[in-house]
């Protein structure tokens, strides 16, 4: 189970992301919920304090100057909140703040303690007055507050009540009529309570579940006793409503499919580019690779396809190319064989019989070295061969490739050099055929002196081939790597050579991890090899 959650897993990558999604857009819910509260109940006090005290500051302008302190004092003890005349505003306002004071309406700012500071202009000639008061919500109290200053309004309008309605209307933000006492639904003890000329607040559930609450405040008309001022209803502030909720729950979902999809969805491609490039392999076109970016699995896999696919192809170019070259390269040696046998046939006497025998027995050799080649280099070429390591004396290696090379008495000095007691960890057979080889191909081209020589480079062993023969001309020093490559077209017995012993040696060095090129020699001047490799066994 643990194994699903590594790092850089496709699980790790779906659920991780969707969980990123959630939070991301469980954040965005709670900072645009909040916002919307605190605009929604911004608005609403604003719209409840513009209604309870602009008619404060009407009734404040009205009043002698040297009764306004006392006035207020009296509307302080019915609002339960605190008011003070002011000539300074104690804030600078912004545009918005100083378009509604202009206008006539309440500006509010938060204070601490979860109360609201609250200022509005007084309508008075001369030098800005304002109301300073400080309420923490609206309750029954405010609303008898308000009725009472309304109806001290009204008073001054008799027979045009309605009129100075309309008039207050834009500051109020709620119904507000007088209405025959007999059209008001009241029970029995709020019609009492009218009669005498007490305010009546009343209570109601405005949904079944009673989320919302409104206030309707019904108060005695002093001018006209058959009417009462009806004030409302209106609505408590609601700071959750449930149509908010389920709007931020349907977009929620929304845009956690919509992130979630968008997640899965690039997994999806990976999979679907796969999926092409497989098909395409299926249907022989082994040039399809699968363009897929990032780690995870899908990833991972799309570079395994992608490297099987390159590693199938060249498997199959290189056995099209060895079919082709063995069918050429078996030419000549059975064509030898033939014409030695039809020589033998013919030959007079047993000394010549026995001279072509000996030339057919070369031939054979030099046919059962071909086939050894081909078959060394296909079980190189078509996958990672068995590879048992051992520690191995390069000392006493060199010194094996300098007998076998003063065995075959060619008329080239030979010079093997290598540190005493520098031990590798290496495969034997194919190290000693790496070395065999690149001495084998110097011989061959060398006018009179060849050096083989291994020495240690940190953390890699380094073996050097040179000779003093022609060299290898620079364009062509990367496809002698290749098989049955040669650069000239030589097939005799004293030069040999089948194109394969340079192919075998890269093959060899890429198993082991290590790297092959060549260049000039400075000391000898002619071809130059160098090959290095890991003296560690490669992981």
């Amino acid at each position: 189970m643990l194994r699903l959650f590594r790092p850089k897993s496709i699980f790790v990558g779906i659920y991780g992301g969707i969980l990123l999604v959630v939070v991301l857009v469980s954040t965005c819910a709670y900072g645009i919920l909040y916002y919307v509260n605190a605009e929604r109940a911004q608005t609403y006090t604003e719209r409840m304090s513009t209604a309870l005290y602009h008619i404060t500051a009407i009734a404040v302008a009205r009043q002698a100057e040297s009764q306004r302190e006392y006035w207020l004092q009296d509307a302080a003890q019915l609002l339960d909140a605190p008011l003070a005349l002011i000539r300074q505003l104690p804030f600078e306002p912004t545009w918005r703040e100083q378009a509604r004071l202009d206008q006539g309406y309440a500006v509010v700012r938060r204070a601490g303690g979860g109360a609201n500071e609250i200022y509005i202009r007084v309508p008075m000639p001369g030098r800005p007055s304002y109301i300073a008061s400080e309420l923490s919500g609206i309750g029954e109290q405010q609303a008898r507050a308000a009725a009472n200053f309304y109806l001290e309004d009204l008073a001054n309008y008799p027979g045009q009540e309605d009129v100075r309605l309309r008039t207050l209307a834009p500051f109020v933000g709620f119904p507000m009529a007088l209405q025959p006492v007999a059209e008001v639904k009241l029970d029995r003890d709020q019609r009492l309570r009218l009669r005498q000329d007490e305010i009546v607040v009343n209570f109601r559930e405005m949904t079944p579940s009673g989320g919302r609450s409104a206030i309707t405040v019904v108060a005695p008309s002093q001018s006209d006793p058959g009417k009462v001022l009806v004030l409302g209803p209106f609505d408590l502030f609601d700071p959750l409503p449930i149509q908010g909720l389920v709007l931020a729950a349907v977009l929620s979902l929304l845009l956690i499919t919509l992130g979630a999809y968008a997640i899965i969805h690039v997994f999806e491609a990976k999979l679907q580019a796969v999926s092409v490039t497989v098909k395409r392999l299926r249907e022989g076109d082994l040039s399809a690779r699968a363009v897929v970016s990032g780690q995870d699995e899908i990833s991972r896999l799309a570079d395994t396809l992608n490297q099987m696919a390159g590693h199938v192809k060249r498997l199959i170019d290189t056995q099209r190319e060895l079919t082709q070259a063995v069918s050429h390269e078996l030419r000549t040696p059975l064509a030898r064989l033939r014409f030695g046998m039809e020589m033998m046939a013919g030959a007079p006497d047993e000394e010549d019989r026995m001279h072509q025998l000996d030339l057919l027995d070369e031939d054979i050799s030099q046919l059962n070295q071909l086939i050894d080649e081909i078959l060394t280099y296909a079980n190189l070429e078509q996958g990672r061969p068995r590879l048992d390591y051992e520690l191995v004396d390069v000392f006493e290696l060199m010194a094996r490739i300098q007998r076998e090379t003063d065995a075959l008495r060619k008329p080239i000095r030979f010079i093997a050099q290598a540190e005493r007691g520098f031990v590798v960890e290496s495969v034997p057979r194919y190290l000693h055929r790496v070395v065999q080889n690149l001495v084998g191909n110097a011989l061959r081209y060398a006018d009179g002196e060849v050096r083989a020589t291994v020495r240690r480079d940190g953390e890699w062993a380094v073996l050097t081939v040179e000779d003093d023969g022609p060299g290898i001309p620079e364009e062509s020093r990367e496809r002698i790597f290749e098989p049955f490559t040669r650069l000239d077209d030589s097939r005799t017995r004293s030069t040999g050579g089948y194109g394969l012993g340079l192919s075998i040696v890269s093959r060899i060095v890429y198993w082991f991890g290590g790297r092959i090129h060549v260049d000039t020699s400075e000391r000898l001047g002619g071809a130059r090899f160098v090959m290095r490799w890991p003296i560690r066994r490669p992981l």
